[in-house]
């Protein structure tokens, strides 16, 4: 072997030995960005707040501008177990900031031709075709087939097995539907058990964003992982997002937590069933991911920047623009729920819902500060992100406390808005 061939075995060699990880946006100092590095400070502070009052394990809050970071800090513990440090490349459990994802993926393919929104979901499951919905304890043929539009808004019908005196929802859990081997077994289960309300009849949080996983599944002939790694997560360099925890990794995933009300003390949440993140098979669309704050980071900066990120397009501009519309005036019947839905977790009042996001619509309404077309979602273990493109704004929280009793999200939205010295239409 020649010496040039040597050192580029050798090179190569040192290429796989070292981990991938997740590129950083480009950091930016806050004033050039129209914001105050001083007031940028408070966000820390609230979180070390938290954290010295023991409500709190640790946090990693990251705020962006045209593009930049002007803020991004980690505080507190990782885990409350061992006493490790919170760092910036922690991996958190998103859960339900999963359904952002999987909804640009399954727009992907709805920009290759591969369905259309009025599409009906049986076209690709057919297993959900003749569905019956639960009307006055008895189950009757649903009135109409739900559509893709429908599936990636909430209004299919589909519930999520957290109500406790709702039958539905019982044999949601009854079942045990969320702890199901892989997509296939998922959808056999959901085909047997009835709607909980006429598709298009209700805004109605569920498992909808599950079916989208099974629904790219079919139409790709990937399995729903794979999909995304190469689709979405490979493309924006998205390295520390995944289904299951790398033996590499696990150093960095933290413990999960739950408030005691009782004890007014931190606990740490025993490991549930589901999702394990080891020996994943059940690819959960709607709350299976792990990721990093900057990773999510990558994935809402993609979505501000219309689609595209540091040559990485995966989305038109066109497109996001759909997916961040209020689509419920156009698919809510008249005589229901009209136009903001009453959303139980992670919106608030003042939103409608586009594909896969709760959308600012009223924010006098909402109750916080905010820009009209601001779109959003959140995770049970505490973890937000929102993207604002009137002020050009994307910020990204990651705890792990469910459920959070703390006002955080609200706080961290009035600390991220008075930071600004300069609003964007001045520039």
């Amino acid at each position: 072997m020649t010496f040039p061939a040597r050192r580029l075995t050798l090179a190569v060699f040192v290429a796989l030995a070292v981990p991938v990880l997740a590129a950083d946006l480009p950091r930016e100092r806050a004033e050039r960005l129209g914001m105050s590095t001083d007031r940028l400070a408070r966000i820390t502070a609230l979180t070390q707040r938290y954290v010295a009052e023991g409500k709190l394990a640790g946090a990693v809050t990251v705020v962006a501008r045209h593009g930049k970071v002007a803020h991004y800090e980690a505080v507190g513990k990782l885990n409350l177990e061992t006493g490790a440090p919170m760092a910036k490349d922690s991996l958190f459990r998103i859960y339900s900031m999963s359904k952002p994802i999987t909804s640009v993926a399954a727009m992907i393919l709805y920009e290759e031709g591969k369905f259309q929104l009025t599409d009906p979901v049986s076209k690709f499951l057919p297993e959900l075709k003749g569905l019956k919905v639960m009307k006055d304890t008895q189950e009757v043929p649903a009135s109409s087939e739900m559509t893709m539009q429908q599936l990636l808004s909430h209004t299919a019908g589909f519930s999520y097995g957290m109500s406790i005196s709702d039958p539905v929802d019982k044999r949601y859990r009854d079942d045990k539907l969320l702890s199901s081997k892989d997509l296939n077994e998922f959808i056999a289960k959901l085909s047997k058990i009835p709607l909980r309300y006429e598709p298009g009849n209700r805004w109605h949080y569920s498992v909808a964003v599950d079916v989208t996983g099974a629904v790219i599944e079919r139409i790709s002939g990937q399995r729903f992982d794979r999909f995304l790694k190469e689709r979405v997560f490979d493309p924006l360099k998205m390295h520390d997002t995944f289904f299951e925890v790398p033996e590499a990794k696990l150093a960095r995933f933290g413990t999960n937590h739950r408030w005691n009300a009782e004890e007014r003390k931190l606990e740490v949440l025993p490991v549930p069933d589901y999702p394990a993140y080891r020996n994943t098979t059940f690819f959960s669309g709607g709350g299976g991911l792990v990721s990093t704050a900057m990773d999510y980071m990558r994935f809402a900066e993609m979505l501000r920047n219309g689609g595209e990120l540091e040559g990485a397009r995966l989305l038109s501009p066109k497109t996001i623009e759909l997916m961040t519309m209020n689509h419920l005036p156009a698919i809510l019947k008249a005589g229901n729920s009209g136009e903001t839905p009453t959303v139980s977790i992670g919106a608030s009042a003042g939103s409608g819902f586009g594909l896969g996001f709760a959308v600012l619509t009223d924010v006098p309404r909402s109750g916080a500060i905010g820009s009209p077309g601001e779109y959003s979602w959140s995770g049970a273990a505490g973890t937000t992100f929102w993207v604002d493109p009137v002020e050009d704004i994307v910020v990204v929280a990651m705890i792990q406390l469910m459920p959070s009793p703390w006002p955080l999200r609200a706080e961290l939205k009035s600390l991220t808005y008075q930071a600004l010295t300069e609003l964007n239409r001045k520039r």
